[in-house]
């Protein structure tokens, strides 16, 4: 099982519009880069939710219910999506400043490429944002 971060504006699609609607296909990633990591994401995997905008913060847990598809909105049918279901919120969500002021994060590509919208999370990474959300 590998965990990924995915981005949403949250005015466009919030961590609490996954929860009222119980799963979505996540769709419209664009970026050579990010699609390449969307490629590898499998059913099973696990993902932080990361709501940019004004939050900039990893909000919620969420888990993949497929494996990658065509992407429905891409005319060229180029592009993958996958489906996510709603596991939890976190606690207290991360922010990115907490992220960036921690030397652990220094090299992940949330720090280093903040505009990609889909990366992997090293386990390590993941245990330590999950801690960082207990207070």
């Amino acid at each position: 099982m590998a965990r990924w971060l995915f981005k949403e504006e949250p005015e466009t699609y919030s961590f609490a519009d996954l929860q009222r609607d119980g799963q979505t296909t996540w769709t419209g990633v664009t970026n050579a880069l990010a699609q390449k990591h969307l490629r590898a994401v499998k059913k099973g995997d696990l993902v932080f939710f990361y709501a940019t905008g004004k939050i900039k913060a990893v909000v919620g847990v969420a888990e993949v219910i497929g494996d990658p598809s065509p992407d429905p909105t891409d005319d060229s049918g180029k592009c993958v999506a996958v489906t996510v279901k709603p596991l939890r919120a976190l606690a207290k969500p991360v922010t990115l400043a907490t992220v960036k002021a921690d030397p652990a994060f220094a090299s992940w590509e949330l720090v280093k490429q903040a505009r990609l919208s889909v990366m992997p999370v090293p386990d390590a990474l993941w245990e330590r944002v999950e801690a960082l959300a207990q207070g």
